[in-house]
């Protein structure tokens, strides 16, 4: 086994803080949930001359680049290189909340895109979107307990979650940019 690896699967395990931070990844999750719903339903008007025409791309930049952090930490906690693991699941995390706050300014501030095409276009356009909000939406809160598990040192936990929230985040991560690209047209 990589030295690496050695040395940190042997750390001891921090189930109190495993407990605390899970109590606050379910409030987190609530609070992301509840934006989400406001946002729908409240407008927020821009000063003159602002604009936000330009999240929509910032924020499949963003995922796509998340998509790419997630592959990377996996090819390199399967050769060892946890500490560089560990820095590209940061980097994701942290591109995932810049994502989210946002996704969330954006569209408290615009009226929603609709998709124009039509026909089986419109059927798949719909059904990637339905599937990708449904996928972000469930593996919100299991993201950040597969985090909090490796974070203290939980790494079965952490492994055993990884196995389906990993392909589940990148799902998300990937189809965002392809929903974007969709729906760009009708901007």
């Amino acid at each position: 086994m990589n030295p690496e690896r050695q040395q940190w699967l042997s750390r001891p395990s921090q189930e109190a803080l495993a407990k605390k931070l899970t109590l606050v990844a379910w409030i987190l999750s609530a609070v992301v949930i509840l934006l989400v719903v406001v946002m729908q339903k409240v407008k927020l008007p821009l000063p003159d001359g602002w604009s936000t025409a330009m999240l929509p791309a910032f924020h499949a930049g963003i995922n796509a680049t998340v998509a790419v952090c997630l592959l990377v930490s996996l090819i390199s906690i399967k050769l060892g290189f946890v500490k560089f693991h560990r820095a590209t699941m940061v980097t994701a995390m942290l591109l995932s909340v810049l994502f989210l706050l946002s996704y969330v300014a954006y569209h408290m501030t615009n009226d929603p895109t609709r998709y124009g095409g039509v026909g089986a276009m419109k059927v798949f356009y719909l059904s990637l979107l339905s599937t990708h909000i449904l996928a972000a939406a469930v593996s919100l809160p299991f993201i950040l307990f597969t985090f909090i598990a490796a974070w203290t040192n939980r790494f079965t936990a952490h492994r055993r979650l990884a196995r389906w929230v990993f392909p589940l985040w990148l799902y998300v991560a990937v189809t965002g940019p392809i929903c974007y690209w969709m729906l760009k047209p009708f901007y």
